[in-house]
């Protein structure tokens, strides 16, 4: 059963405050700038869509942005947002179930892949990977393990919460940045935040465009 954040939507954000602070939400904002004015997006996991309401305090209007939610209330409270002039679909589905995505010139996936197992994984990215268009630009956002003490400890208090509340899969972090890698994504720039604990990646796609099949 894949994860739902349903169950998460109402305290998510307020939880997320009380033991990172602004962290997650500046690990975020940081990658923004790297949106080109006119820009067809594609969001995974935008959890409450306050994200939405920074791009368009950066770009008020000319962006075309699919944004993908596996939680019904979570979209709720996303579909609320201000999103300026900016066209935006909301798809209520897991995003390996939406067909039909293809040249899209920036993927953003905040604390997305934490919730998979490799297997899974690999399924998703190279979903999200055949949309996007050569030299693409992909925005990720997530947890690494840089060898504190705490951040194992952290993790594991994480990963567990979000197992009995929510159902994710996944009991430790995958090897991202190897699907990256294998895939012919360059990194432009990143940024570490919380005690090196969230890691903030921009890649781009640079390798002839192929379409990969899953396994």
């Amino acid at each position: 059963m894949a994860a739902n954040y349903d169950n998460s939507a109402w305290f998510y954000d307020r939880l997320s405050r009380l033991i990172y602070g602004k962290a997650i939400i500046k690990s975020q904002v940081y990658l923004l700038n790297y949106i080109p004015a006119g820009a067809n997006i594609l969001i995974v996991g935008g959890g409450t869509g306050w994200i939405l309401e920074e791009i368009a305090k950066i770009h008020p209007s000319g962006l075309t942005i699919i944004y993908v939610e596996i939680s019904a209330n979570m979209m709720t409270l996303s579909r609320k947002r201000n999103t300026g002039d900016n066209q935006v679909s909301y798809i209520n589905e897991a995003i390996e179930n939406v067909p039909d995505l293809i040249n899209l010139d920036v993927v953003i996936t905040p604390f997305l892949f934490d919730n998979f197992t490799e297997q899974i994984l690999q399924k998703v990215f190279v979903h999200i990977h055949n949309s996007l268009k050569p030299a693409g630009i992909w925005l990720n956002t997530d947890f690494q393990l840089t060898g504190k003490w705490w951040q194992k400890i952290l993790l594991r208090t994480m990963l567990l919460f979000f197992r009995l509340i929510c159902r994710i899969e996944s009991t430790r972090l995958p090897d991202i940045e190897k699907c990256f890698q294998q895939n012919g994504y360059q990194i432009v720039d990143q940024k570490s935040f919380f005690g090196e604990f969230i890691l903030s990646s921009i890649y781009q796609k640079t390798k002839t465009y192929e379409v990969l099949k899953t396994s």
